[in-house]
């Protein structure tokens, strides 16, 4: 028996790849299906069983195209409606795969169908549990994001997933394997750890959810305490896992169809599409294509992309850095944004050789922003998030979340000048980007953002543990 967690950390994101005797298994596999036929082939074993913890909100899963492909059945636990050909398993039951067994635990509460895997190995004992968004590694699922679907509250739904983990989770030996579907820095828990595999009984110690003294009513105050608002984009995801979609060859054809500066700018102006420019934000503000959005391949890039594109249907043009554009395609398509009319052939370099119009944002350094800022004078604008701002800033600055920036930026004086930044410059260029955007240019952004600015003398308060603020 092999396990193999193929982590995707743009997207905080754990598929798992299993065989056992010549046969193999995959859990919440990424869309492009690629790279699983290929270790198939390699290992020279057959796919049995597509296995999905729940319909992912955060990511459209390769479930469908996989399937396609290799004929292996797809299988969710109860109450999993697809339209597609599927397995709705029921709680308790048994897969065999090679000289092991995948057993069925029904734990909803993340969401209605959410299941959590049991791996039986040879000897029949109790190896690993592939827990989905059940249980995370120091967190568990926020329970907010199936109410509607669910008709419940997000307090009813906590109950159950307090149910869930103390009857299917908390009775296993301490000694089973945790393998979560998500680490740090995914949307759908509060407080993840950077860690992404664990055991039962480190997680009965360190994991807040986890403790024995903990009543059904303390937990579901902890676990709704601090939500913030899921990404637009959830909700679209989820009706893709639940009915299908395109397949991600298809997409791909779409993204590669490299468009000459004429043909950029005519569809550009006929479909009324976004300009994604997913190139570094150092380079994008010495200049880009008026209107186009800066979203760093090089960073978070699919979840911003979905958490501040609204609409996976929106039309996107890429500009892109020349070499990238497969991957930024690839990464697109994770989050469900397929509506791809091609990407600029030679990226920016092709635009600005070509004599047309282009725009910069005015970007100073940290030792700059130093010198010319009056703090209690001077207007700062910090967007990293909540935590982030509470543990340290700049003394008088405001913050204003960039995941928010829709609706703060309804705000913004257009007579007064603001300072912008975040924490090295990736997010406060995304927030130059859309500013510039909707005609503001009454700002300078601060290149490398907090980190560098910290390094100054500029007054800041006191710092505090984010770990502190968390809890």
């Amino acid at each position: 028996m092999q396990i193999e967690q193929i982590y995707t950390g743009c997207l905080a994101q754990g598929a798992y790849y299993i065989t056992s005797n010549g046969e193999a298994l995959i859990i919440d596999p990424l869309r492009e299906t690629k790279p699983y036929l290929d270790r198939l082939e390699r290992d020279g074993v057959k796919l049995k069983y597509i296995f999905e913890t729940h319909f992912h909100a955060d990511f459209v899963s390769g479930h469908v195209d996989l399937s396609k492909e290799t004929g292996a059945p797809i299988v969710y636990g109860p109450n999993a409606k697809c339209e597609f050909e599927c397995i709705s398993a029921k709680d308790g039951q048994e897969f065999e795969i090679g000289n092991i067994k995948i057993k069925v635990l029904h734990t909803p509460g993340h969401t209605m169908e959410s299941s959590t895997y049991l791996l039986i190995d040879e000897n029949g004992k109790d190896h690993a549990i592939f827990s989905g968004d059940t249980l995370f590694i120091g967190d568990v699922g926020r329970p907010d994001l199936a109410q509607k679907a669910a008709s419940m509250t997000q307090e009813q739904l906590a109950g159950i997933l307090f149910q869930s983990l103390r009857n299917k989770i908390m009775t296993l030996a301490d000694d089973v394997i945790v393998y979560p579907a998500h680490g740090a820095g995914s949307a759908c828990g509060k407080n993840m750890s950077k860690e992404t595999v664990s055991t039962i009984g480190e997680q009965k110690i360190k994991n807040y959810a986890l403790r024995a003294d903990m009543t059904e009513t303390e937990f579901i105050q902890e676990v709704t305490d601090g939500l913030l608002p899921p990404p637009a984009y959830f909700g679209m995801n989820v009706a893709m896992n639940k009915k299908g979609y395109d397949s991600f060859e298809h997409v791909l054809d779409l993204g590669m169809r490299a468009l000459s500066v004429i043909e950029f700018e005519t569809a550009a102006e006929e479909t009324g599409a976004l300009l994604l420019d997913t190139r570094k934000n150092g380079e994008f503000a010495k200049g880009f294509i008026p209107q186009s959005i800066n979203i760093g391949i090089d960073g978070d890039f699919a979840p911003w992309v979905g958490a501040l594109i609204a609409d996976v249907q929106q039309p996107i043009l890429i500009i892109c850095e020349v070499g990238k554009e497969e991957e930024t395609v690839t990464r697109l398509s994770r989050v469900g944004f397929d509506n791809l009319i091609g990407h600029l052939a030679g990226g920016y370099d092709s635009w600005q050789k070509a004599g047309k119009e282009i725009d910069v944002v005015k970007r100073i350094t940290a030792e700059q922003f130093a010198t010319e800022v009056k703090i209690g004078q001077s207007k700062v604008i910090d967007i990293r998030k909540e935590t982030e701002y509470s543990a340290e800033h700049v003394e008088d600055a405001y913050n204003k979340p960039l995941a928010l920036i829709n609706d703060w930026i309804k705000d913004v004086d257009t007579n007064e000048h603001f300072y912008l930044h975040c924490a090295g410059g990736y997010r406060s260029m995304i927030a130059a980007s859309i500013l510039e955007a909707r005609g503001f240019r009454n700002f300078t952004e601060i290149e490398g953002g907090f980190n560098a600015i910290a390094k100054t003398s500029l007054p800041k308060t006191d710092f505090i543990c984010q770990s502190k603020i968390l809890k």
